[in-house]
């Protein structure tokens, strides 16, 4: 069984599911989707603690962006 993701991409709101490969091995095709999978999980984690951090420093930025406001808030909710 091959986990599709580090244990530091992972979060504690989304984990995706370990993948099983037919003969034990990946083709090319499952392992570029595999790192672009990863990629994907990286990058949705990267921006959204650089959000978080964003507006922890700038309070004057609380609703000005209705996306922003509720990612921020999701995020304190699930700590």
């Amino acid at each position: 069984m091959k986990k599709t993701t580090s244990p530091e991409t992972q979060t504690a709101v989304r984990h995706l599911e370990s993948v099983d490969a037919p003969s034990g091995t990946l083709t090319d095709a499952e392992a570029a989707a595999a790192n672009a999978i990863a990629r994907r999980a990286a990058l949705r984690d990267r921006h959204a603690q650089r959000l978080t951090t964003l507006m922890e420093q700038r309070r004057d930025l609380r609703g000005v962006h209705q996306l922003a406001d509720f990612v921020d808030d999701a995020i304190r909710w699930t700590a």
